[in-house]
């Protein structure tokens, strides 16, 4: 590049040099020349790169979970049991690694609290993206997960069926952003399933014909956490 580019200054200095008049024409022609040896310089590269890429493959993908979101999976990409790539699904659980030599590889997917995906024996070839197609799902890994049980009563202590119940992460801030929701079954108790990070969550009972009962719920790992909400009912 250093050597093409003082051969083009060569040029232009002997350019500059001439004398106006009868050399109108060989200016004109080595400006042209110029012109194209700088579009060279500009190509050259680009198709180098092309070349890279064609020597190359890899893989993508997207990733569904049973619950929560698809985006944060960590994709490893396996020889044997030997790491050669990772990446991350985005938040639409998609995701693509590039710069694969051609061969066979293996593909783990970890996310806590869902189960670790994995699928071997997959063909890479050089200029193909291998698709995985979207059937990849992670189901919840019931050892690695947090769940919030519990039970909703009336003022006489009875299961209250029926009733609706809102989960809602409490932010930095203070401020509660709503997650899910949930119905009562028919003996007043609802499940939530949820990643074991730490996080305070607060649940909110929704009865017809009566206010609302909140309780905050503070999560800090895989375990199962029960509330207990007594709701008062107003008759019309």
């Amino acid at each position: 590049m250093q050597t093409t580019a003082r051969f083009i200054l060569s040029i232009n200095n002997q350019v500059e040099s001439l004398a106006p008049g009868g050399g109108d024409g060989i200016i004109q022609s080595m400006k042209h020349t110029r012109l194209i040896l700088l579009l060279l310089i500009l190509v050259l590269p680009v198709t180098s790169g092309f070349g890279q890429n064609r020597a190359t493959g890899g893989i993508k993908g997207k990733v569904k979970v049973e619950t929560g979101s698809p985006g944060g999976v960590s994709v490893i990409i396996r020889q044997g049991e030997r790491e050669v790539a990772r990446g991350v699904t985005d938040k639409n659980g998609q995701f693509v690694i590039s710069r694969l030599a051609p061969g066979r590889y293996g593909v783990t997917l970890r996310k806590p609290g869902l189960s670790i995906g994995s699928i071997e024996d997959i063909e890479v070839k050089a200029g193909e993206t291998r698709s995985l197609g979207d059937r990849l799902v992670l189901s919840i890994d019931e050892g690695s997960i947090a769940f919030i049980r519990g039970s909703v009563f009336n003022q006489n202590d009875r299961s209250a069926p029926n009733v609706r119940i809102e989960l809602a992460k409490i932010e930095d801030d203070g401020t509660a952003r709503k997650i899910d929701g949930r119905i009562t079954n028919e003996i007043g108790a609802f499940v939530f399933r949820l990643a074991p990070d730490a996080a305070k969550y607060r649940i909110t009972a929704k009865p017809n014909g009566g206010d609302p009962v909140s309780k905050d719920v503070e999560i800090d790992g895989a375990a199962v956490y029960r509330v207990a909400l007594s709701i008062k009912l107003t008759r019309n």
